[in-house]
């Protein structure tokens, strides 16, 4: 069962990212604070949950948060700045965009660039064990998703309505087949996969 806090006496923010392992598309990020008394049966780390159960999750989080912000960082940038960098910058941006301001960030994965003036705790696995990270988790991966569907309107043949940026096999023949787009991060190595 997941931690309602971290610690109750102070405001926290749940921040996550998603497609931090994709070839293509933007990374995204949310920052998430949810009341203490928030509870949802269905509620754990995305990646853990069906497509159906993340979308069901994402308007239930977004009606009861007391405040959420979903951020990204360009497919541009990420070859500019490189992926990790990329990821703290869009959780930086999400937490920007929070109508309240949190007095302690809790941070999915073991590293986190700091944030002026919060300070933060890195939890491994934080998304499996915090609600709010939890809740961060499945609205960047769900904000994502949905941006990767737009986007294959444009490019079909990478199939990212289904792989969503991930390398897998349609992806990856078709990287070789016609190679990249404008959406593509052309610094990840994805023709040592093929």
């Amino acid at each position: 069962m997941l931690k309602a806090y971290y610690q109750q006496s102070i405001i926290e923010a749940g921040c996550d990212e998603a497609g931090r392992g994709c070839l293509a598309g933007p990374v995204f990020a949310a920052a998430v604070i949810l009341p203490t008394s928030f509870h949802h049966p269905l509620l754990n780390d995305s990646k853990k949950l069906s497509e159906k159960d993340r979308n069901i999750l994402r308007p239930i989080i977004e009606a009861n948060a007391i405040a959420w912000a979903v951020a990204q960082v360009s497919e541009t940038e990420i070859d500019d700045i490189n992926i990790l960098k990329a990821s703290f910058k869009a959780m930086h941006h999400a937490i920007d965009a929070l109508s309240v301001k949190p007095t302690l960030l809790l941070i999915d994965g073991n590293r986190f660039s700091p944030y002026f003036g919060i300070p933060h705790q890195c939890i491994v696995g934080g998304d499996g064990k915090y609600a709010a990270i939890a809740a961060a988790s499945i609205l960047a991966k769900t904000h994502r998703d949905e941006y990767m569907l737009q986007i294959d309107t444009e490019f079909p043949a990478y199939g990212w309505k289904d792989n969503k940026g991930y390398g897998t096999g349609k992806h990856l023949s078709a990287l070789k087949e016609i190679g990249m787009c404008r959406h593509h991060r052309k610094t990840f190595k994805w023709d040592k996969t093929v």
